[in-house]
């Protein structure tokens, strides 16, 4: 399992955000990215909470947070940053990804 940072990185805005949950809900500070098929443009992407790191993931660690990511999600990922983003909307996690051609005005889907 072999973590470089230039493969993705977690912003400390989204650390922060993460721990904050993560003591709220008593679990490890371990947010998980992955991609799907689906949504308005062909790929999404899913946040979660994990226990533990699984095999294969490329973990990346900011402020003691660790984003996980299996190696399949990373390849429609790679070179990207998750930001966590408070605006008149609502917050969320937010995902700049260098690989994506398009991406729809939800900003929850891309295509590649």
């Amino acid at each position: 399992m072999e973590t470089l940072a230039t493969d993705i990185a977690l912003t400390s805005a989204a650390a922060a955000r993460v721990a904050a949950i993560a003591a709220k809900q008593n679990k490890p500070a371990i947010l998980r990215l992955s991609v799907e098929g689906g949504g308005c443009s062909g790929f999404q992407y899913r946040f979660g909470f994990a226990d533990a790191p699984e095999a294969g993931d490329v973990i990346v660690e900011t402020d003691g947070v660790r984003l996980v990511v299996d190696d399949v999600s990373l390849d429609l990922v790679r070179g990207a940053s998750v930001d966590y983003v408070e605006l008149l909307g609502g917050a969320a996690f937010k995902v700049d990804n260098p690989v994506a051609a398009s991406g729809c005005g939800c900003g929850t889907s891309f295509s590649v």
